[in-house]
């Protein structure tokens, strides 16, 4: 593969606003404001290469076939020389749904459950192949040429940026609503007191109708969130499902990164949310907030530890407060973060890491299969990608997936002005809370809507909670 440094004036917003609309794109962003939130890339998908699956445990075996990992030290080492070069160096960028994790264990939805509503019809998973990239590296303000990327940048500089806004969001609306949602938390808080979990993330989704490039909105929510792991998809329509499918991710948490160096696998579970207004000491010193992120971080310990090294999973950090966002109290907000790291063993892959973690226990509580049961029987449609991951393979073995939190989901009919353009679509956000044994149904629903102040950029947020028609 090709790589090679650039000079160019370009940031990566910039080439965002002037990426040829007739070229598909693929975008895994960072908001460059931590050691951890380095890389941007900008992607041009191979035309007619991507693989949709459905739920199966062998459907990740399938799609992950052609990722060679390094097979001996000196291999690795010449494959990953630079550690100061991009990680990813092309290969498949994608994102797998809550639900393909949920059902890599039977015993959430036995047979014969009734099925929930998948409304908006995401696949299980998707992945577009991308060997022509752009990276940007935001320490050091620096491009470089993947593949192609060279001259697919020149061709940004040569091109138009985008105008005003055009892009049309209307007022977004929980399906489920204030009352029905505490209702929801009434009911988990039974579960907890009856000793069947400890903890269960519970969400809802709101909903408004879209139109306009699918780019744009994703440049405008780039603008109040800043994440450290964004990431941008858009499916195209097929003939046989005729709608256009775009994910735009905006989230500040890491599920999994992979360094096929090393086998090193790291995960940065969040549990605790205030607005950036708030005070970071009461975050610190919240007795719930803690309990929540000590119960998660033992679930992610289990969960490595099918597939790591005896012995060599540590927790490097249990609990640290980041700032994620710009700084107003609308869009910024306060995280409680942990990290903790393995090393995955000698002859398992990246699909054993996944059928051994999806979906992340930050998204689901703690015991995991007994939170996804309440999951299931509480919340009235499937989750789709929210809550699943989204992130890259690269040719090289590396990997790396987000917990897809913060993250819009549009859905629609085609356009005619590019490959990103919806009319008449819905944009989908869903927002979740961690119950706990104290914790209250009121606080749980504000929480939510902190969570979604991202969208306060783009439209407005009805939190009367009224059902979305």
């Amino acid at each position: 593969m090709n790589l090679e440094p650039l000079e160019s004036g370009l940031t990566p917003e910039a080439a965002l606003a002037r990426w040829p609309r007739d070229r598909p794109l693929a975008a895994l962003w960072s908001g460059g404001g931590a050691s951890r939130a380095r890389w941007t890339i900008l992607a041009e998908p191979v035309s007619g290469a991507s693989l949709s699956v459905e739920r199966g445990r062998n459907g990740l075996e399938t799609m992950f076939r052609d990722v060679r990992f390094p097979t001996t030290a000196n291999e690795a080492a010449a494959s990953l020389a630079d550690p100061l070069l991009p990680p990813f160096r092309g290969g498949w960028i994608g994102c797998i749904s809550y639900e393909f994790g949920r059902d890599l264990e039977p015993s959430v939805v036995p047979p014969g459950t009734p099925s929930k509503p998948n409304s908006r019809q995401w696949p299980g998973a998707h992945f577009v192949r991308t060997d022509d990239a752009v990276a940007y590296d935001h320490h050091r303000q620096r491009w470089w040429s993947i593949g192609r990327g060279r001259a697919i940048l020149r061709e940004c500089e040569r091109s138009e940026p985008s105008g005003v806004r055009s892009f049309r969001v209307g007022t977004v609306r929980s399906a489920t609503g204030h009352d029905r949602f505490c209702r929801t938390v009434e009911r988990a808080l039974e579960y907890i007191r009856a000793g069947d979990v400890y903890q269960v993330t519970l969400s809802h989704r709101l909903s408004g109708n879209f139109s306009g490039p699918a780019r744009m909105l994703f440049g405008a929510l780039m603008e109040g969130s800043q994440p450290w792991f964004g990431g941008y998809i858009e499916q195209q329509p097929t003939a046989a499902d005729c709608q256009r499918r775009v994910i735009l991710s905006m989230s500040p948490e890491l599920f999994l990164e992979f360094d096929s160096k090393t086998r090193t696998v790291l995960t940065r579970p969040m549990k605790g949310t205030r607005p950036a207004g708030g005070s970071a000491d009461e975050l610190r010193a919240a007795p719930k907030d803690n309990a929540e992120l000590a119960m998660i971080v033992d679930l992610m310990r289990n969960d490595l530890g099918r597939v790591c090294r005896f012995g060599s999973i540590h927790v490097e950090q249990p609990r640290v407060i980041e700032h994620h966002g710009l700084s107003g109290a609308t869009t910024g907000v306060l995280q409680a973060v942990a990290e903790v790291r393995g090393t995955l063993r000698e002859g398992l892959m990246l699909a054993d890491l996944l059928h051994a973690t999806l979906p992340g226990g930050s998204v689901t509580g703690a015991p995991k299969v007994r939170a996804m049961q309440i999951i299931n029987e509480l919340e009235p449609v499937d989750r789709g990608p929210y809550c699943g991951c989204v992130g890259y393979v690269s040719h090289n073995g590396n990997a790396a997936f987000n917990i897809a939190i913060r993250t819009a989901l549009l859905s629609g009919p085609s356009g005619a002005s590019g490959l990103d353009q919806i009319d008449g679509g819905i944009l989908d956000y869903s927002v979740g809370a961690g119950v706990v044994a104290d914790s209250d149904p009121e606080s749980e629903w504000r929480e939510t809507l902190v969570k979604a102040g991202v969208l306060r950029h783009v439209t407005d947020i009805d939190t009367d909670g009224s059902k979305f028609p």
